[in-house]
Protein backbone atom coordinates (compact mmCIF):
# COMPACT_ATOMS: atom_id res chain seq x y z
CA UNK A 1 0.00 0.00 0.00
CA UNK A 2 1.32 3.45 -0.94
CA UNK A 3 2.00 5.84 1.90
CA UNK A 4 0.05 9.10 2.17
CA UNK A 5 -0.54 11.78 4.78
CA UNK A 6 -3.59 13.66 6.05
CA UNK A 7 -3.59 17.16 7.52
CA UNK A 8 -5.95 18.03 10.37
CA UNK A 9 -6.17 20.13 13.53
CA UNK A 10 -3.49 19.40 16.17
CA UNK A 11 -5.09 19.31 19.62
CA UNK A 12 -2.41 17.80 21.84
CA UNK A 13 1.33 17.20 21.85
CA UNK A 14 3.45 14.17 21.09
CA UNK A 15 4.01 11.38 18.58
CA UNK A 16 2.52 7.89 18.49
CA UNK A 17 2.80 4.93 16.14
CA UNK A 18 0.22 2.16 16.01
CA UNK A 19 -2.44 0.20 14.16
CA UNK A 20 -5.75 1.77 13.13
CA UNK A 21 -8.91 0.59 14.84
CA UNK A 22 -11.96 1.92 13.04
CA UNK A 23 -15.09 2.75 14.97
CA UNK A 24 -17.99 2.15 12.64
CA UNK A 25 -21.09 4.21 13.50
CA UNK A 26 -23.85 1.87 14.66
CA UNK A 27 -26.38 4.00 12.77
CA UNK A 28 -24.95 2.66 9.49
CA UNK A 29 -25.94 -0.88 10.48
CA UNK A 30 -29.49 -0.07 11.55
CA UNK A 31 -32.19 -2.19 9.98
CA UNK A 32 -35.51 -0.61 9.02
CA UNK A 33 -38.60 -2.75 9.35
CA UNK A 34 -42.19 -2.51 10.56
CA UNK A 35 -43.48 -4.46 13.54
CA UNK A 36 -46.91 -5.95 14.16
CA UNK A 37 -49.38 -4.24 16.50
CA UNK A 38 -49.09 -6.99 19.08
CA UNK A 39 -45.28 -6.49 19.18
CA UNK A 40 -45.37 -2.74 19.74
CA UNK A 41 -45.07 -2.71 23.53
CA UNK A 42 -42.39 -5.37 23.41
CA UNK A 43 -40.41 -3.16 21.04
CA UNK A 44 -41.01 -0.16 23.28
CA UNK A 45 -39.65 -2.14 26.22
CA UNK A 46 -36.58 -3.14 24.20
CA UNK A 47 -35.72 0.50 23.57
CA UNK A 48 -36.44 1.46 27.19
CA UNK A 49 -34.11 -1.28 28.40
CA UNK A 50 -31.35 -0.12 26.04
CA UNK A 51 -31.71 3.48 27.27
CA UNK A 52 -31.64 2.31 30.89
CA UNK A 53 -28.53 0.24 30.18
CA UNK A 54 -26.72 3.23 28.70
CA UNK A 55 -27.65 5.32 31.74
CA UNK A 56 -26.18 2.61 33.96
CA UNK A 57 -23.07 2.41 31.78
CA UNK A 58 -22.52 6.17 31.96
CA UNK A 59 -22.98 6.14 35.73
CA UNK A 60 -20.61 3.20 36.04
CA UNK A 61 -17.94 4.86 33.91
CA UNK A 62 -18.37 8.09 35.90
CA UNK A 63 -18.12 6.35 39.29
CA UNK A 64 -15.07 4.33 38.23
CA UNK A 65 -13.07 7.21 36.74
CA UNK A 66 -9.45 6.74 37.77
CA UNK A 67 -7.83 9.43 39.87
CA UNK A 68 -5.67 10.50 36.92
CA UNK A 69 -8.61 10.83 34.53
CA UNK A 70 -9.04 14.33 33.04
CA UNK A 71 -11.30 16.43 35.22
CA UNK A 72 -13.36 17.56 32.24
CA UNK A 73 -14.44 13.98 31.52
CA UNK A 74 -16.87 13.73 34.44
CA UNK A 75 -18.59 16.88 33.24
CA UNK A 76 -19.04 15.50 29.72
CA UNK A 77 -20.48 12.26 31.09
CA UNK A 78 -22.93 14.27 33.19
CA UNK A 79 -24.11 16.19 30.13
CA UNK A 80 -24.64 12.93 28.21
CA UNK A 81 -26.67 11.49 31.08
CA UNK A 82 -28.85 14.61 31.10
CA UNK A 83 -29.41 14.42 27.35
CA UNK A 84 -30.37 10.75 27.59
CA UNK A 85 -32.99 11.65 30.21
CA UNK A 86 -34.55 14.33 28.04
CA UNK A 87 -38.02 13.41 26.72
CA UNK A 88 -37.02 14.39 23.18
CA UNK A 89 -34.46 11.58 23.25
CA UNK A 90 -35.90 9.05 25.71
CA UNK A 91 -39.66 9.31 25.04
CA UNK A 92 -40.25 10.67 21.54
CA UNK A 93 -38.84 7.51 19.86
CA UNK A 94 -41.30 5.43 21.91
CA UNK A 95 -44.16 7.43 20.38
CA UNK A 96 -42.73 6.72 16.92
CA UNK A 97 -42.77 2.98 17.65
CA UNK A 98 -46.38 3.17 18.82
CA UNK A 99 -47.69 5.37 15.99
CA UNK A 100 -45.60 4.30 13.00
CA UNK A 101 -44.73 0.73 14.06
CA UNK A 102 -41.03 1.33 13.38
CA UNK A 103 -38.53 -1.03 15.00
CA UNK A 104 -36.62 0.47 17.95
CA UNK A 105 -33.42 1.26 16.03
CA UNK A 106 -35.29 2.93 13.17
CA UNK A 107 -37.44 4.95 15.59
CA UNK A 108 -34.40 6.25 17.46
CA UNK A 109 -32.50 7.17 14.29
CA UNK A 110 -35.62 8.89 12.91
CA UNK A 111 -35.95 11.05 16.03
CA UNK A 112 -32.24 11.88 16.21
CA UNK A 113 -32.22 12.85 12.51
CA UNK A 114 -35.17 15.15 13.16
CA UNK A 115 -33.39 16.76 16.12
CA UNK A 116 -30.20 17.14 14.09
CA UNK A 117 -32.07 18.90 11.31
CA UNK A 118 -33.41 21.39 13.86
CA UNK A 119 -29.92 22.02 15.22
CA UNK A 120 -28.54 22.63 11.72
CA UNK A 121 -30.84 25.63 11.40
CA UNK A 122 -29.79 27.22 14.70
CA UNK A 123 -27.16 29.93 14.53
CA UNK A 124 -26.13 29.87 18.18
CA UNK A 125 -22.73 28.25 18.73
CA UNK A 126 -23.52 26.42 21.96
CA UNK A 127 -26.66 24.90 20.52
CA UNK A 128 -24.89 23.41 17.53
CA UNK A 129 -22.40 21.78 19.88
CA UNK A 130 -25.28 19.88 21.48
CA UNK A 131 -25.97 18.19 18.14
CA UNK A 132 -22.74 16.19 18.44
CA UNK A 133 -23.55 15.22 22.03
CA UNK A 134 -27.03 13.97 21.10
CA UNK A 135 -25.57 11.92 18.24
CA UNK A 136 -23.02 10.33 20.59
CA UNK A 137 -25.71 9.46 23.14
CA UNK A 138 -27.88 7.88 20.44
CA UNK A 139 -24.86 5.95 19.17
CA UNK A 140 -24.42 4.28 22.55
CA UNK A 141 -28.09 3.25 22.64
CA UNK A 142 -27.88 1.87 19.10
CA UNK A 143 -24.84 -0.20 20.02
CA UNK A 144 -26.84 -1.80 22.84
CA UNK A 145 -29.75 -2.50 20.48
CA UNK A 146 -27.51 -3.98 17.77
CA UNK A 147 -25.30 -5.94 20.16
CA UNK A 148 -22.08 -4.13 19.22
CA UNK A 149 -21.58 -2.20 22.47
CA UNK A 150 -18.50 -4.01 23.69
CA UNK A 151 -16.48 -4.47 20.52
CA UNK A 152 -13.17 -3.08 21.70
CA UNK A 153 -9.87 -3.30 19.79
CA UNK A 154 -7.57 -6.24 20.39
CA UNK A 155 -3.77 -6.23 20.28
CA UNK A 156 -2.39 -7.27 16.89
CA UNK A 157 0.49 -9.33 18.26
CA UNK A 158 2.91 -9.88 21.08
CA UNK A 159 5.14 -7.03 19.95
CA UNK A 160 4.13 -4.18 22.25
CA UNK A 161 4.92 -1.56 19.61
CA UNK A 162 2.51 -3.17 17.15
CA UNK A 163 -0.15 -3.66 19.83
CA UNK A 164 -0.64 0.10 20.20
CA UNK A 165 -4.06 1.10 18.89
CA UNK A 166 -5.00 4.37 17.27
CA UNK A 167 -8.75 4.88 17.31
CA UNK A 168 -10.08 6.25 14.01
CA UNK A 169 -13.69 7.47 13.92
CA UNK A 170 -16.05 10.10 12.64
CA UNK A 171 -16.24 11.31 16.25
CA UNK A 172 -15.54 9.77 19.67
CA UNK A 173 -17.71 10.17 22.74
CA UNK A 174 -16.07 10.89 26.11
CA UNK A 175 -17.32 7.57 27.52
CA UNK A 176 -15.78 5.62 24.63
CA UNK A 177 -12.48 7.41 25.16
CA UNK A 178 -12.23 6.09 28.70
CA UNK A 179 -13.15 2.56 27.62
CA UNK A 180 -10.39 2.53 25.01
CA UNK A 181 -7.93 3.74 27.57
CA UNK A 182 -7.66 0.25 29.02
CA UNK A 183 -7.09 -1.56 25.72
CA UNK A 184 -3.70 -0.28 24.55
CA UNK A 185 -4.88 2.73 22.58
CA UNK A 186 -2.29 5.47 22.11
CA UNK A 187 -3.97 8.06 19.89
CA UNK A 188 -7.14 9.49 18.36
CA UNK A 189 -7.96 10.41 14.77
CA UNK A 190 -11.38 11.89 14.00
CA UNK A 191 -13.17 13.31 10.98
CA UNK A 192 -14.94 15.94 13.07
CA UNK A 193 -14.07 18.17 16.00
CA UNK A 194 -12.18 21.38 16.65
CA UNK A 195 -9.49 22.64 19.02
CA UNK A 196 -11.85 22.48 22.01
CA UNK A 197 -14.14 19.58 21.14
CA UNK A 198 -14.59 16.74 23.65
CA UNK A 199 -11.92 14.64 21.92
CA UNK A 200 -9.48 17.55 21.97
CA UNK A 201 -10.00 18.44 25.63
CA UNK A 202 -9.79 14.87 26.93
CA UNK A 203 -6.79 13.89 24.77
CA UNK A 204 -4.92 16.99 25.96
CA UNK A 205 -5.71 16.21 29.58
CA UNK A 206 -4.63 12.59 29.15
CA UNK A 207 -1.49 13.64 27.29
CA UNK A 208 -2.37 11.41 24.32
CA UNK A 209 -1.58 12.47 20.72
CA UNK A 210 -4.64 13.32 18.64
CA UNK A 211 -5.54 14.99 15.37
CA UNK A 212 -9.15 16.03 14.69
CA UNK A 213 -11.14 17.69 11.92
CA UNK A 214 -9.63 15.48 9.18
CA UNK A 215 -12.87 15.38 7.21
CA UNK A 216 -12.83 11.87 5.74
CA UNK A 217 -10.02 10.01 7.52
CA UNK A 218 -12.35 7.21 8.62
CA UNK A 219 -13.08 6.47 4.95
CA UNK A 220 -9.48 6.69 3.72
CA UNK A 221 -7.89 4.65 6.52
CA UNK A 222 -8.46 0.89 6.62
CA UNK A 223 -8.64 -1.40 9.66
CA UNK A 224 -5.13 -2.32 10.92
CA UNK A 225 -3.32 0.25 8.75
CA UNK A 226 -0.07 1.33 10.36
CA UNK A 227 -0.33 5.01 11.35
CA UNK A 228 1.93 7.73 12.67
CA UNK A 229 0.32 10.64 14.50
CA UNK A 230 2.42 13.78 14.72
CA UNK A 231 0.08 15.78 16.89
CA UNK A 232 2.42 18.77 17.03
CA UNK A 233 2.07 19.25 13.28
CA UNK A 234 -1.50 17.95 12.98
CA UNK A 235 -0.38 15.23 10.54
CA UNK A 236 -1.47 11.61 10.24
CA UNK A 237 0.79 9.42 8.07
CA UNK A 238 -0.83 6.26 6.70
CA UNK A 239 1.28 3.19 5.80
CA UNK A 240 4.64 4.90 6.47
CA UNK A 241 7.89 3.39 5.18
CA UNK A 242 10.19 1.56 7.65
CA UNK A 243 12.67 4.44 7.39
CA UNK A 244 10.00 6.99 8.31
CA UNK A 245 8.83 4.83 11.22
CA UNK A 246 12.41 4.67 12.53
CA UNK A 247 12.79 8.44 12.28
CA UNK A 248 9.56 9.04 14.17
CA UNK A 249 10.49 6.50 16.85
CA UNK A 250 13.64 8.52 17.51
CA UNK A 251 11.59 11.73 17.77
CA UNK A 252 9.10 9.98 20.03
CA UNK A 253 11.88 8.82 22.39
CA UNK A 254 13.23 12.38 22.66
CA UNK A 255 9.76 13.73 23.45
CA UNK A 256 9.08 11.10 26.14
CA UNK A 257 12.46 11.75 27.76
CA UNK A 258 11.74 15.48 27.89
CA UNK A 259 8.27 14.83 29.35
CA UNK A 260 9.76 12.67 32.12
CA UNK A 261 12.24 15.42 32.92
CA UNK A 262 9.38 17.92 33.39
CA UNK A 263 8.08 15.89 36.32
CA UNK A 264 11.13 17.01 38.33
CA UNK A 265 9.96 20.64 38.21
CA UNK A 266 7.10 20.09 40.67
CA UNK A 267 8.68 22.11 43.50
CA UNK A 268 10.51 24.60 41.29
CA UNK A 269 8.98 28.12 41.31
CA UNK A 270 7.89 29.40 37.88
CA UNK A 271 10.35 32.31 37.61
CA UNK A 272 11.47 33.75 34.28
CA UNK A 273 15.15 34.21 33.45
CA UNK A 274 14.85 37.91 34.26
CA UNK A 275 13.34 37.23 37.69
CA UNK A 276 9.56 37.58 37.17
CA UNK A 277 7.53 35.05 39.16
CA UNK A 278 4.40 33.60 37.55
CA UNK A 279 1.72 31.83 39.56
CA UNK A 280 0.42 28.64 37.97
CA UNK A 281 -3.00 27.42 39.09
CA UNK A 282 -5.14 24.39 38.24
CA UNK A 283 -8.71 24.18 36.92
CA UNK A 284 -10.88 21.55 38.62
CA UNK A 285 -14.47 20.27 38.37
CA UNK A 286 -14.80 18.17 41.51
CA UNK A 287 -13.15 18.44 44.95
CA UNK A 288 -11.13 15.24 44.49
CA UNK A 289 -9.46 16.83 41.45
CA UNK A 290 -7.48 18.96 43.90
CA UNK A 291 -5.21 15.95 44.46
CA UNK A 292 -3.96 16.10 40.86
CA UNK A 293 -3.41 19.85 41.26
CA UNK A 294 -1.19 19.26 44.28
CA UNK A 295 0.71 16.50 42.48
CA UNK A 296 1.40 18.86 39.57
CA UNK A 297 2.75 21.53 41.93
CA UNK A 298 -0.05 24.07 41.41
CA UNK A 299 0.06 27.30 43.41
CA UNK A 300 -3.65 26.84 44.04
CA UNK A 301 -6.98 26.34 42.30
CA UNK A 302 -7.63 29.10 39.80
CA UNK A 303 -11.04 27.81 38.76
CA UNK A 304 -13.32 25.39 40.62
CA UNK A 305 -16.23 24.85 38.22
CA UNK A 306 -18.87 24.37 40.90
CA UNK A 307 -21.72 23.61 38.46
CA UNK A 308 -20.53 20.01 38.16
CA UNK A 309 -21.70 19.41 41.73
CA UNK A 310 -25.19 20.22 40.43
CA UNK A 311 -25.20 18.17 37.24
CA UNK A 312 -25.98 14.53 36.57
CA UNK A 313 -28.44 14.37 39.46
CA UNK A 314 -31.21 12.49 37.66
CA UNK A 315 -33.97 10.29 38.99
CA UNK A 316 -34.45 10.23 42.74
CA UNK A 317 -31.32 12.32 43.24
CA UNK A 318 -32.39 15.07 40.90
CA UNK A 319 -32.87 17.60 43.72
CA UNK A 320 -30.22 20.30 43.88
CA UNK A 321 -27.31 19.82 46.29
CA UNK A 322 -28.05 21.17 49.74
CA UNK A 323 -25.98 23.81 51.48
CA UNK A 324 -24.33 21.12 53.58
CA UNK A 325 -23.48 18.96 50.54
CA UNK A 326 -21.87 21.93 48.83
CA UNK A 327 -20.06 23.02 52.00
CA UNK A 328 -18.54 19.54 52.41
CA UNK A 329 -17.36 19.51 48.77
CA UNK A 330 -15.83 22.99 48.93
CA UNK A 331 -14.24 22.27 52.32
CA UNK A 332 -12.70 19.07 50.94
CA UNK A 333 -11.01 20.95 48.10
CA UNK A 334 -9.89 23.78 50.38
CA UNK A 335 -8.35 21.44 52.94
CA UNK A 336 -6.69 19.34 50.24
CA UNK A 337 -4.91 22.46 48.93
CA UNK A 338 -3.29 23.00 52.36
CA UNK A 339 -3.48 26.77 52.56
CA UNK A 340 -3.18 27.50 48.85
CA UNK A 341 -5.98 29.68 47.40
CA UNK A 342 -9.09 28.03 45.96
CA UNK A 343 -11.15 30.15 43.56
CA UNK A 344 -14.72 28.86 43.39
CA UNK A 345 -16.77 30.02 40.42
CA UNK A 346 -20.42 30.42 41.32
CA UNK A 347 -23.00 28.37 39.47
CA UNK A 348 -22.46 28.68 35.71
CA UNK A 349 -25.40 26.84 34.18
CA UNK A 350 -27.52 27.29 31.08
CA UNK A 351 -26.69 26.69 27.41
CA UNK A 352 -24.55 23.51 27.34
CA UNK A 353 -24.78 22.92 31.09
CA UNK A 354 -28.47 22.56 32.00
CA UNK A 355 -29.55 21.73 35.53
CA UNK A 356 -32.77 19.91 34.80
CA UNK A 357 -33.78 17.27 32.28
CA UNK A 358 -36.68 19.11 30.68
CA UNK A 359 -36.79 19.44 26.93
CA UNK A 360 -36.17 23.17 26.82
CA UNK A 361 -32.81 22.87 28.57
CA UNK A 362 -31.18 21.12 25.63
CA UNK A 363 -32.23 24.10 23.56
CA UNK A 364 -31.19 26.76 26.08
CA UNK A 365 -29.36 29.47 24.13
CA UNK A 366 -25.91 30.69 25.16
CA UNK A 367 -27.19 34.25 24.87
CA UNK A 368 -30.07 33.58 27.25
CA UNK A 369 -30.49 32.79 30.92
CA UNK A 370 -27.14 31.46 32.09
CA UNK A 371 -24.40 31.98 34.67
CA UNK A 372 -24.93 35.05 36.88
CA UNK A 373 -28.18 35.87 35.06
CA UNK A 374 -29.59 32.52 36.15
CA UNK A 375 -28.33 32.92 39.72
CA UNK A 376 -29.87 36.37 40.16
CA UNK A 377 -33.17 35.06 38.80
CA UNK A 378 -32.99 32.14 41.25
CA UNK A 379 -31.78 33.91 44.44
CA UNK A 380 -32.52 30.94 46.71
CA UNK A 381 -30.18 28.68 44.72
CA UNK A 382 -27.56 31.44 44.63
CA UNK A 383 -27.83 32.22 48.33
CA UNK A 384 -27.53 28.55 49.26
CA UNK A 385 -24.30 28.31 47.28
CA UNK A 386 -22.87 31.55 48.64
CA UNK A 387 -23.51 30.39 52.21
CA UNK A 388 -21.75 27.07 51.51
CA UNK A 389 -18.73 28.80 49.94
CA UNK A 390 -18.44 31.30 52.79
CA UNK A 391 -18.64 28.51 55.38
CA UNK A 392 -15.77 26.72 53.59
CA UNK A 393 -13.69 29.92 53.76
CA UNK A 394 -13.11 29.21 57.47
CA UNK A 395 -10.87 26.27 56.44
CA UNK A 396 -8.46 27.98 54.05
CA UNK A 397 -8.07 30.63 51.37
CA UNK A 398 -11.32 30.89 49.40
CA UNK A 399 -12.00 33.32 46.55
CA UNK A 400 -15.42 33.80 44.95
CA UNK A 401 -15.59 34.21 41.16
CA UNK A 402 -18.74 35.58 39.46
CA UNK A 403 -19.18 34.36 35.83
CA UNK A 404 -20.44 36.24 32.77
CA UNK A 405 -20.58 39.72 34.31
CA UNK A 406 -21.61 42.30 31.72
CA UNK A 407 -23.55 44.94 33.69
CA UNK A 408 -22.73 46.97 36.79
CA UNK A 409 -26.03 46.04 38.45
CA UNK A 410 -25.19 42.31 38.16
CA UNK A 411 -22.06 42.86 40.21
CA UNK A 412 -23.84 45.15 42.70
CA UNK A 413 -26.59 42.59 43.30
CA UNK A 414 -24.03 39.78 43.65
CA UNK A 415 -21.99 41.73 46.21
CA UNK A 416 -25.17 42.58 48.13
CA UNK A 417 -26.12 38.91 48.32
CA UNK A 418 -22.62 37.94 49.48
CA UNK A 419 -22.85 40.56 52.22
CA UNK A 420 -26.29 39.27 53.21
CA UNK A 421 -25.01 35.68 53.33
CA UNK A 422 -22.17 36.77 55.64
CA UNK A 423 -24.59 38.53 57.99
CA UNK A 424 -26.85 35.48 58.15
CA UNK A 425 -23.97 33.10 58.85
CA UNK A 426 -22.53 35.32 61.56
CA UNK A 427 -25.96 35.58 63.18
CA UNK A 428 -26.26 31.77 63.13
CA UNK A 429 -22.83 31.30 64.69
CA UNK A 430 -20.94 30.01 61.65
CA UNK A 431 -17.28 30.90 61.18
CA UNK A 432 -16.43 32.87 58.03
CA UNK A 433 -12.99 34.12 56.95
CA UNK A 434 -12.40 37.80 57.64
CA UNK A 435 -11.42 38.35 54.02
CA UNK A 436 -13.04 36.48 51.11
CA UNK A 437 -11.87 38.12 47.85
CA UNK A 438 -14.51 38.49 45.14
CA UNK A 439 -13.68 38.56 41.44
CA UNK A 440 -15.47 38.58 38.10
CA UNK A 441 -14.92 36.61 34.92
CA UNK A 442 -14.17 38.57 31.78
CA UNK A 443 -15.74 36.38 29.10
CA UNK A 444 -18.18 38.76 27.40
CA UNK A 445 -16.71 41.40 25.06
CA UNK A 446 -18.82 44.06 26.81
CA UNK A 447 -17.00 43.32 30.07
CA UNK A 448 -13.56 43.53 28.45
CA UNK A 449 -14.47 46.84 26.83
CA UNK A 450 -15.74 48.36 30.08
CA UNK A 451 -13.58 46.89 32.84
CA UNK A 452 -13.29 50.33 34.44
CA UNK A 453 -17.05 50.26 35.08
CA UNK A 454 -16.75 47.75 37.92
CA UNK A 455 -13.08 46.97 38.57
CA UNK A 456 -12.90 49.26 41.63
CA UNK A 457 -15.48 47.04 43.36
CA UNK A 458 -13.53 43.81 42.77
CA UNK A 459 -10.51 42.12 44.32
CA UNK A 460 -9.42 40.32 41.14
CA UNK A 461 -10.37 39.49 37.55
CA UNK A 462 -10.17 36.21 35.65
CA UNK A 463 -10.40 35.99 31.87
CA UNK A 464 -12.31 33.01 30.46
CA UNK A 465 -10.77 32.97 26.99
CA UNK A 466 -12.91 30.10 25.62
CA UNK A 467 -16.15 32.05 25.91
CA UNK A 468 -14.49 35.39 25.16
CA UNK A 469 -13.29 34.04 21.81
CA UNK A 470 -16.64 32.43 20.98
CA UNK A 471 -18.67 35.50 21.84
CA UNK A 472 -16.26 37.87 20.06
CA UNK A 473 -15.87 35.86 16.84
CA UNK A 474 -19.31 34.15 16.90
CA UNK A 475 -17.54 30.81 16.41
CA UNK A 476 -18.53 27.46 17.91
CA UNK A 477 -15.14 25.94 18.72
CA UNK A 478 -16.59 22.40 18.73
CA UNK A 479 -18.30 22.66 15.33
CA UNK A 480 -15.95 21.14 12.76
CA UNK A 481 -17.66 23.12 10.00
CA UNK A 482 -16.36 26.40 11.43
CA UNK A 483 -13.51 25.17 13.64
CA UNK A 484 -10.94 26.60 11.22
CA UNK A 485 -12.28 30.09 12.00
CA UNK A 486 -11.68 29.77 15.75
CA UNK A 487 -8.60 31.84 16.50
CA UNK A 488 -7.19 32.76 19.87
CA UNK A 489 -4.72 35.12 18.19
CA UNK A 490 -7.29 37.06 16.18
CA UNK A 491 -6.37 40.77 16.47
CA UNK A 492 -9.71 41.47 18.21
CA UNK A 493 -8.97 38.89 20.92
CA UNK A 494 -5.47 40.24 21.53
CA UNK A 495 -6.83 43.78 21.75
CA UNK A 496 -9.46 42.74 24.31
CA UNK A 497 -6.81 40.99 26.40
CA UNK A 498 -4.60 44.08 26.22
CA UNK A 499 -7.46 46.38 27.24
CA UNK A 500 -8.28 44.16 30.20
CA UNK A 501 -4.72 43.86 31.51
CA UNK A 502 -4.13 47.60 31.17
CA UNK A 503 -7.35 48.49 33.02
CA UNK A 504 -6.58 45.97 35.75
CA UNK A 505 -3.03 47.22 36.19
CA UNK A 506 -4.24 50.82 36.39
CA UNK A 507 -6.67 49.82 39.14
CA UNK A 508 -3.99 47.64 40.78
CA UNK A 509 -6.25 44.61 40.59
CA UNK A 510 -4.69 41.21 39.75
CA UNK A 511 -5.95 39.53 36.59
CA UNK A 512 -5.63 35.84 35.70
CA UNK A 513 -6.35 33.79 32.59
CA UNK A 514 -8.26 30.57 33.26
CA UNK A 515 -9.36 29.67 29.71
CA UNK A 516 -7.72 27.48 27.09
CA UNK A 517 -5.12 30.08 26.15
CA UNK A 518 -3.50 29.74 29.60
CA UNK A 519 -2.55 26.12 28.88
CA UNK A 520 -1.34 26.68 25.30
CA UNK A 521 2.46 26.62 25.35
CA UNK A 522 2.57 28.48 22.03
CA UNK A 523 1.06 31.51 23.79
CA UNK A 524 2.87 31.42 27.14
CA UNK A 525 5.56 33.95 26.26
CA UNK A 526 3.00 36.25 24.68
CA UNK A 527 0.73 36.25 27.73
CA UNK A 528 3.34 36.75 30.41
CA UNK A 529 5.06 39.45 28.33
CA UNK A 530 1.70 41.24 28.05
CA UNK A 531 1.66 41.41 31.84
CA UNK A 532 -0.33 38.36 32.97
CA UNK A 533 1.12 36.90 36.16
CA UNK A 534 -1.47 34.22 36.91
CA UNK A 535 -2.35 31.36 34.56
CA UNK A 536 -4.83 28.58 35.37
CA UNK A 537 -5.12 25.37 33.36
CA UNK A 538 -5.72 21.59 33.57
CA UNK A 539 -3.22 20.06 36.00
CA UNK A 540 -1.62 17.89 33.30
CA UNK A 541 -0.45 20.98 31.41
CA UNK A 542 1.31 22.69 34.33
CA UNK A 543 4.78 21.12 33.93
CA UNK A 544 5.38 22.09 30.30
CA UNK A 545 4.03 25.61 30.85
CA UNK A 546 6.36 25.98 33.83
CA UNK A 547 9.30 24.84 31.71
CA UNK A 548 8.48 27.45 29.07
CA UNK A 549 8.35 30.18 31.75
CA UNK A 550 11.72 29.10 33.16
CA UNK A 551 13.20 29.50 29.66
CA UNK A 552 11.69 32.93 29.02
CA UNK A 553 13.20 36.39 29.40
CA UNK A 554 10.28 38.82 29.41
CA UNK A 555 12.51 41.85 28.84
CA UNK A 556 13.80 40.29 25.62
CA UNK A 557 10.30 39.24 24.52
CA UNK A 558 8.56 42.59 24.95
CA UNK A 559 9.70 44.25 21.69
CA UNK A 560 8.27 41.34 19.67
CA UNK A 561 5.07 41.32 21.75
CA UNK A 562 4.58 45.05 21.13
CA UNK A 563 4.79 44.38 17.38
CA UNK A 564 2.20 41.60 17.72
CA UNK A 565 -0.22 43.88 19.57
CA UNK A 566 0.20 46.65 16.98
CA UNK A 567 -0.45 44.32 14.05
CA UNK A 568 -3.81 43.56 12.47
CA UNK A 569 -2.37 41.18 9.86
CA UNK A 570 -3.04 37.54 10.93
CA UNK A 571 -0.08 36.25 8.90
CA UNK A 572 2.28 38.80 10.43
CA UNK A 573 0.99 37.96 13.92
CA UNK A 574 1.62 34.25 13.35
CA UNK A 575 5.10 34.92 12.01
CA UNK A 576 5.94 37.04 15.06
CA UNK A 577 4.53 34.40 17.41
CA UNK A 578 6.76 31.78 15.80
CA UNK A 579 9.68 34.16 16.18
CA UNK A 580 8.78 34.67 19.84
CA UNK A 581 8.68 30.93 20.53
CA UNK A 582 11.99 30.36 18.79
CA UNK A 583 13.71 33.15 20.64
CA UNK A 584 16.75 32.02 22.65
CA UNK A 585 16.73 33.68 26.06
CA UNK A 586 19.82 34.66 28.05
Amino acid sequence: MASFSLQGIPVSRGITIGRAHLLRPAALDVQHYLIAQEQVEEEVLRLQKAIAQVQRDLQSIWSELPTDAPTELGAFLDVHALILSDPMVSEAPLDIIRTRHYNAEWALVTQIDALSAQFDEIEDAYLRERKADIAQVAERVLKILTGTAHQLPRAMGVDERNANMIVVAKDISPADMMQFRDVSFTGFVTDEGGPNSHTAIVSRSLGIPAVVGLGNASHLIAQDDLLIIDSDAGVVIVAPSPLLVAQYRDRQAIFLKAKKKLGKLKKTPAITRDGVEISLFANIELPEDAHAAMEAGANGIGLFRSEFLFMGRTGANHQLPTENEQFIAYKQAVEMMKGRPVTIRTLDVGADKPLETHEHNILNPALGLRAIRYCLKEPQIFMTQLRAILRASAYGQVHILIPMIAHAFELEQSLAMIAQAKRELHAEGYAVAAQVPVGAMIEVPAAALSVAMFVDKLDFLSIGTNDLIQYTLAIDRADHEVAHLYSDTHPAILQLLEMTIQAAQKAQVPVAICGGMAGDIKLTRLLISMGFRELSMPSALLPEIKQEILNTNITQCRPTVKKILRSFDPNAIQKLLNQLRGQVCD
